[in-house]
Parts: structure tokens; C-alpha cells; sequence
């Protein structure tokens, strides 16, 4: 069998599957684990999955730049926002996490809100700039470009210090073995960060995000407590995230 053969074949199994078992796959095509290994890697560095231990999950869409980002599931981004809006009561303290949906949700916030928003996206600050009753407080550091938030030792330190009623989350995988999942080492670190200084998290989760992985995990999912999801999604999508004890909040 050719390359391109076998690797046509890993990747139908993934689309139908969601998952490629290296040990599976040997067999079912009568080669070795390691000629199977190797495709994998070379798959994946071309971003058409991700590795994990055994073989692959789907690669995240959500892993394009940031500009690229927004033209991903727009409309399903502004309802998992409003939804999301709607879950801010008046004076909390809100931590809200950097990307495309958040600012969307930054824009969805009702303008009689009287809250405080922490946030490490410039994008979001600037969202807020004319809502009046939303204090900001603006998170420094250095500014990681693909998501344009603050990463780094002086964000870690800012974050310490705040006590927050709710963190809304945004990442780029989202699956129920490997959890929540994104890009970047040091943003999964700061995203860790705000979850442990929060009483809730609620992850905001596109359609795309469901059952892929990125490279870096950021923590599992029986650690969050909701998750905000688009209309519409299958039953069978959706069911294992009820049963690692997530509350669904459909847009």
C-alpha cells in the first residue's frame, strides 16, 4: 500500500471514527506500528490531527490565527455569546478569557450591567471601552499575537491576586478523554490560572471545538461546570459531556 494510500485511510477512519488507534490500524492493513506511527506524525505536522498516546484525535480547526479564527462559525460564536451574557449577574466579578467569542460576548453583555470584568485581551477591553457600568480591569504581560492576550510570569502574578464569581473559558479542543485542550504551553498556564481563581467555569465551546484536541491541556473536564454550546448539535455529540458531570447551556 502507498503512502498516500494509508495515509487516506487514517484519516477516513478518524472522520468516521473521532479517533485513530495506531494498534487498530497495523492490523486492519497488515504493517507495522511503527509505519503507522510515522504516518501519524507526518499527518499531524501537517495540522490534519492530533497525536495522543496510541494514535490521534481530529486537530482543531480553531487553531488558526486569529484573524483566521473569525471567520470560523461566526454565527455560532455570537449565539454561544449571548447565552453566555445571559449567565453574568449584576456585580460579579468576571474573568473573561481572550478570542473571538469572548469578545463576542464582552459585546453581548447587557448595557444596564453593573459588573467587573478582568480580562487579558486588549480586544476585550477595548469591547467594553462604552459600557458604562462595567469597571475593567486590564491583565499585562507579553502579548502572545495568535490569540492577542497577555501570557507570562507578570499575567500569572496579576491573576493570583483576583477572587472571581465566574471565568468564562475559551479554548480550542474539547474532548471528553484528554478535556480541555489549546495551542500554547504558556496560555494553557495562564488559563489554568484564571479556572483556579474563579468559583465557576464556564467554557464557551463553537461546534469545531467538540471532540478535537490541541497539543497543550489546559485542565479535564470534570474540573469546569458548564459549557455553552451551539442549537442544533446530535445527540451522540453531546452525551459525554452530561456524563463527566458538565451542565450543557444550549444557544
Amino acid at each position: 500500500m502507498l503512502t498516500r494510500e494509508r495515509k487516506a485511510h487514517i484519516l477516513e477512519v478518524l472522520r468516521r471514527d473521532r479517533r485513530v488507534v495506531a494498534k487498530d490500524i497495523s492490523r486492519a492493513l497488515g504493517l507495522s506500528e511503527d509505519t503507522i506511527r510515522r504516518d501519524l506524525r507526518e499527518l499531524a505536522g501537517e495540522g490534519l490531527l492530533q497525536r495522543v498516546h496510541g494514535g490521534a484525535l481530529p486537530a482543531s480547526p480553531a487553531m488558526a490565527d486569529y484573524a483566521g479564527r473569525r471567520a470560523v462559525s461566526p454565527e455560532g460564536k455570537a449565539a454561544i455569546a449571548q447565552a453566555a451574557a445571559r449567565l453574568v449577574r449584576p456585580g460579579q466579578v468576571v474573568l473573561l478569557d481572550g478570542g473571538t467569542t469572548a469578545v463576542q460576548l464582552a459585546r453581548h453583555l447587557p448595557p444596564g450591567l453593573v459588573a467587573t470584568v478582568v480580562t487579558h485581551s486588549p480586544s476585550v477591553a477595548v469591547e467594553l471601552v462604552g459600557h458604562a457600568g462595567i469597571e475593567v480591569e486590564l491583565i499585562g504581560g507579553r502579548l502572545f499575537k495568535h490569540s492577542v492576550v497577555a501570557v507570562g510570569t507578570t499575567a500569572a502574578e496579576a491573576i493570583a491576586r483576583v477572587r472571581a464569581d465566574v471565568y468564562f473559558m475559551g479554548v480550542t479542543g474539547v474532548h471528553p478523554e484528554v478535556g480541555l485542550t489549546t495551542g500554547d504551553a504558556e496560555e494553557a498556564a495562564i488559563k489554568r490560572a484564571m479556572h483556579r481563581q474563579a468559583a465557576e467555569t464556564v467554557v464557551l465551546a463553537s461546534r469545531e471545538k467538540l471532540g478535537a484536541a490541541s497539543p497543550f491541556r489546559v485542565v479535564g473536564l470534570a474540573e469546569v461546570g458548564t459549557m455553552v454550546v451551539e442549537a442544533g448539535l446530535a445527540d451522540e455529540v453531546l452525551r459525554p459531556y452530561p456524563e463527566a458531570g458538565v451542565t450543557i447551556v444550549s444557544a
